[in-house]
């Protein structure tokens, strides 16, 4: 038996996927459970990495019209009881107010006090105290489309937790827009789903499915649910982004209506579409390997760490000018709309140690120096998508020349590789029995395969084996008609199935 090679995380992946998934995000310095149940501390590798989606997912937004502003954490018990699907859907996630203060009790100790004539619930998504606002500000057809976004924290009382991947608080963004007609608020529907696919693809180089959510799979309250689904290393599907078409629900809850153009009064189209730190576990599940985290170069912290190797405290004034030339000649250059972010870590541990702690962050390339590469005018580079002991040797002027060129392959690469791990784990079936093997027996994976459309075989599936339907592709009558796995009757076409998230 070949002896394994020695990897920077254990378990591995093979091992224990669960486990190595947190391995990875305590190894990477990206987030910590915190001393409140359920929440993390998110720790500055891993805020810096949101920050940059953030900024990425602004742009996207800003660029297709859309501002930011920012509403209320607490909402009104009766704001959320207007629309009776949606807190039904999130009653039993919703964390309550009911005290205003805090008193000393007969013992001493603190007891709540000073109840509120209603409840608030911390905001688990904003639907009703955004639209009880845009009530305010909507009087006729000139006041819209109203197109904001807001960045914030939301709340949902979660009862099993993972960080990035489900925690009671987490960070989100979250659209909210009023239109005039249903075919606006459905163009805005999709058009937001495409900008989540293009981000993901284009940053964080993880391809995603694209499609409609059953109505099983809805948001509640919402007409059309719309998803982003990618498929993680352990062929469980991850739903990265929805996108919600609410037609006339929220609206004629919060008593958002306009005078028309005709000079009728009409009730508003609205949507609204997020996406959350989730997205860094996605990152993590797509990329990482045993010897951690792996970031693609669009939305890395830090491009490159040059790592000083010294052998004796001659060398070391020397030594170190070189690297910060070499880092002041790199952060000159620029990739993807960015100066080349670069770290010089001069502490003084070991070497080896030093080297080993920034594979597991991630950092796309390594950059060694010891004396002779210092004499030859030359730099020792690691990429971090190649593993982490493939190594080569360049000279310096050629690495900074071509920095640009090698973190834009790098990303091709990680997106490549990622879009070949989901073909070899995506299927056509068309039997039960197959059906059955591959979610049972394999490792799954996305399974394309025909359904009836009943809500009873959908939970038949679930049930029996844990299996959802991700999405429904928009062309998916284009797959063919045929016959359901399950149930044997017709189907319109091919949906996709998956163990998930």
């Amino acid at each position: 038996m070949s002896k394994q090679a020695k990897t920077a995380i254990s378990p591995t992946r093979e091992e224990n996927y669960p486990e190595w998934y947190q391995q990875v995000v305590r190894a990477a310095e990206l987030a910590e459970n915190s001393d409140v149940r359920g929440c993390m501390v998110i720790k500055p590798w891993g805020y810096a990495l949101w920050e940059n989606i953030r900024t990425g997912l602004d742009g996207y937004f800003k660029a297709t019209g859309h501002v930011n502003a920012y509403f209320p954490l607490f909402i009104p018990l009766s704001y959320l009881e207007k629309e009776a699907e949606h807190v039904e859907g999130f009653a039993k996630e919703c964390a309550v107010v009911t005290h205003h203060r805090l008193e000393a009790g007969p013992d001493g100790k603190l007891v709540p006090a000073g109840e509120l004539e209603e409840p608030l619930v911390v905001r688990p998504t904003s639907e009703t105290i955004i639209g009880a606002t845009y009530a305010k500000w909507v009087q006729s057809y000139r006041d819209l489309p109203i197109l904001i976004n807001q960045w914030a924290n939301v709340v949902r009382w979660e009862m099993r937790t993972r960080l990035f991947l489900r925690t009671t608080e987490f960070l989100w963004q979250e659209g909210h827009t009023v239109h005039e007609t249903k075919e606006e608020a459905w163009e805005e529907t999709v058009k937001m789903l495409n900008v989540y696919k293009q981000f993901a693809e284009e940053y964080m180089a993880m391809p995603v499915l694209i499609g409609e959510k059953t109505a099983g799979e809805r948001f509640p309250g919402a007409v059309n649910t719309l998803c982003i689904e990618a498929l993680m290393q352990d062929c469980k599907a991850l739903q990265a982004g929805t996108s919600h078409f609410l037609g006339q629900n929220f609206a004629k809850a919060s008593g958002i209506k306009f005078q028309s153009r005709e000079g009728r009064e009409e009730t508003a189209w609205t949507t609204s579409w997020g996406v959350s730190t989730r997205l860094i576990g996605g990152m993590i599940m797509t990329h990482g390997d045993d010897d951690g985290m792996i970031m693609p170069p669009r939305l890395a912290p830090s491009h490159v760490v040059v790592l000083p190797i010294i052998r004796n405290d001659t060398d070391k004034e020397k030594i170190m000018q070189y690297c910060n030339e070499t880092a002041v000649l790199l952060r000159a250059q620029s990739y993807a709309g960015r100066p080349v972010e670069v770290v010089v870590d001069d502490r003084d541990i070991n070497a080896g140690e030093k080297g080993w702690q920034w594979v597991k962050k991630g950092i796309p390339l390594r950059v060694e120096i010891g004396p002779r590469d210092m004499e030859n005018g030359g730099v020792y580079v690691a990429r971090r998508d190649k593993g982490a002991k493939e190594k080569y040797g360049q000279s310096r002027a050629e690495f900074v020349s071509t920095i640009a060129e090698v973190l834009g392959d790098m990303q091709k690469n990680l997106f490549d590789r990622a879009c070949a791990f989901r073909a070899e784990n995506t299927r056509m079936i068309d039997s039960w029995d197959e059906f059955v093997t591959f979610f049972k027996e394999g490792r799954g994976g996305f399974a394309l395969a025909h359904w009836d459309g009943t809500e009873e075989t959908e939970q038949k599936i679930n049930d029996e084996l844990s299996v959802t339907i991700r999405c429904i592709p928009f062309d998916y009558e284009q797959s063919g008609s045929g016959k359901c796995v399950v149930s044997g009757r017709p189907s319109k076409g091919r949906v996709v199935f998956a163990k998930s998230y």
